[in-house]
């Protein structure tokens, strides 16, 4: 689900050589200023691939997505590259090319689709070439409290904790919650509690954020829908509008920064 926090960029071409990045709020002090840089990266070999070679370029980054905390700071970037390739370049790229693209580059299509699309998406994929993505509006009640941590961690080693298998049970269970979760985004947040339970991820990745694990139980005692935000260390509550501060209370008590955020009904916008 796409949600009110967004990166802006902007790119400049210019006659000197060389790739300048210019970088306000998150990872100003701490990511590349130069060609090195993830979206200048992507935005310069896309266009190649599209017939621009790009070699003197001004990026102007302003961040607000948190970079290592499960909320999508990479699908963003990898987006935020390609689609100022296409708009440089002006090629004949559709979005649902964009979106096979950007799956190819993080690995999965679930991040980029809400990116690109906006909404709550769901994304099917046979491999990184066979992408499909549904954009479903969600429910005017429906609001999202984000519970960030301090620490940071890499998709890659949340990803390692993960078993090769899980039971015929959990998986079942875990099914029928996603099938609740479109229900409950879309038409009954009353069933946003039931729906973010889980069974697959969260249980065997508590050694890597325990602090974590324990403000998602602290939240659904209070009766919210809470759980790990994509691979973590950050927490969502789903709730509705009535229980909006109830929740920012409790994740600020537990040390974490709370942002309380609407679902977007707009994915990635160029001007």
């Amino acid at each position: 689900m796409a949600l009110d926090l967004r990166d802006t960029v902007s790119a400049q071409l210019i006659d000197a050589h060389g790739i300048q990045v210019r970088i306000s709020g998150v990872g100003a002090t701490t990511l590349p200023n130069d060609g090195n840089h993830l979206i200048a990266r992507v935005l310069r070999t896309t266009a190649l691939e599209w017939g621009m070679e790009i070699d003197g370029l001004i990026l102007k980054c302003n961040n607000f997505i948190p970079h290592g905390k499960g909320l999508g700071s990479s699908a963003a970037a990898y987006l935020a590259g390609l689609l100022l390739a296409r708009d440089l370049t002006q090629a004949r790229v559709t979005d649902a090319e964009i979106l096979q693209r950007a799956t190819e580059l993080e690995g999965h299509p679930d991040n980029v689709a809400a990116c690109l699309y906006g909404g709550m998406t769901i994304a099917t994929w046979n491999d990184v070439r066979d992408v499909k993505a549904v954009s479903l509006p969600v429910h005017t009640d429906v609001m999202a409290v984000i519970g960030v941590p301090a620490g940071e961690l890499s998709t890659e080693q949340a990803r390692g904790l993960l078993p090769e298998k899980v039971s015929y049970a959990d998986a079942v269970f875990n099914t029928s919650r996603a099938a609740l979760l479109v229900a409950a985004l879309t038409h009954s947040p009353e069933a946003l509690f039931d729906a973010t339970d889980d069974r697959l991820h969260q249980q065997y990745r508590r050694m890597a954020y325990p602090k974590s694990i324990e403000l998602v139980q602290l939240l659904r005692e209070a009766g919210i829908g809470a759980a790990i935000s994509g691979a973590g260390p950050s927490v969502i509550a789903l709730t509705t509008r009535e229980k909006v501060t109830i929740a920012s209370e409790l994740i600020t008590a537990s040390e974490f920064q709370a942002q309380t955020l609407k679902p977007s009904r707009t994915g990635a916008l160029v001007y």
